[in-house]
C-alpha cells in the first residue's frame, strides 16, 4: 500500500515562525503551501517553495 504524508508548511508570518519547513520536506512526500491570504507572508512562502524545489 502507497501512502501519501502531506503536511501544511509555508505558514510562517514575519516574527512568528511556524515549525520548520526544510525539515518537513524531508519527510513528507506531498506539502500544500500557503498563499498568503490566512497564512504565511511572501517571503516565507518563497523560501519554502525554494526548499521544495531542491
Amino acid at each position: 500500500m502507497k501512502m501519501d504524508l502531506n503536511s501544511d508548511l509555508g505558514e510562517s508570518f514575519s516574527a512568528w515562525h511556524m515549525g520548520d519547513d526544510a525539515a518537513m520536506l524531508g519527510i513528507v512526500s506531498s506539502a500544500n503551501v500557503a498563499c498568503g491570504f490566512h497564512a504565511g507572508d511572501a517571503v516565507g512562502i518563497l523560501r519554502t517553495l525554494r526548499h521544495a524545489k531542491d
